[in-house]
């Protein structure tokens, strides 16, 4: 049976400011192999029209981890989160446009999640810490030690039937400074984290989600559930 193509963004670095690379840990990859598809990345590009025949190919998308995101920023961004490069906002956007409108399932992780919650019109903090006065939940605010915390699953939601958590905490790793201030239009809250931060958001039966942690560093648990389901919903369509 032909394995679902299953797009994955990337994000920008730069070693001396001249020369640019496109990079993604391998965990994204390993994730949407492991729950059964074939994982494509997705260069950056200048035009839409240089994109167009690859997304027009594609089963599903995967918005990663990233830089800061500007649209519906409530606040100012921290010195120590940098903003989104404009090749990779550019290139995220077409990317996004094109399988929404061919109806694909679309998962974000982190940035992919405020990313697609900022294109439904909701809000994003600059400084989560800052502006709500919780604890870090990034190692960068947590003295390069990691963030683990739990996260509570909305039950009725598609996240809720896939993880089956009951109501009861489930730990999620923790890995961001921004966070969703306001869900935009039509998109329900599948979870929440135990000092009341938004960490999940869903729409059309789970078709399109983001969570704020990143499952894909968390292999063998609960939250492989989230990959398996963008692979059952891009199968569909092969």
């Amino acid at each position: 049976m032909k394995k679902p193509l299953i797009g994955i963004t990337t994000s920008m670095t730069s070693s001396d400011g001249r020369i640019a690379r496109q990079t993604l840990g391998h965990a994204c990859v390993a994730a949407i192999e492991r729950a059964g598809g074939c994982p494509l990345l997705m260069p950056m590009v200048r035009g839409r029209s240089a994109l167009n025949p690859l997304v027009e190919a594609l089963d599903g998308l995967m918005i990663t981890g990233g830089p800061g995101v500007v649209d519906g920023l409530e606040g100012e961004l921290p010195e120590d989160l940098p903003q989104v490069q404009p090749d990779r906002a550019r290139s995220d956007l077409w990317a996004y446009e094109g399988a929404a409108a061919r109806d694909l399932p679309i998962l974000g992780v982190c940035y992919g999640m405020q990313f697609i919650n900022a294109r439904h019109g909701g809000t994003i903090y600059g400084d989560v810490q800052v502006q709500k006065g919780v604890g870090p939940h990034s190692a960068k605010r947590n003295q390069g030690c990691p963030v683990r915390h739990g996260v509570v699953v909305t039950p009725g939601t598609v996240l809720g039937g896939l993880v089956a958590a009951g109501g009861s905490p489930v730990e999620a790793n923790s890995s961001h400074i921004q966070a969703v201030a306001r869900a935009g239009d039509g998109l329900a809250v599948n979870a929440v984290s135990e000092d009341g931060l938004i960490e999940g958001v869903e729409r059309d039966n789970g078709r399109i989600m983001g969570v704020q942690w990143h499952p894909e560093n968390m292999p063998g648990t609960v939250w492989d559930r989230i990959f398996e389901n963008l692979i059952e919903q891009a199968a569909r369509r092969v």
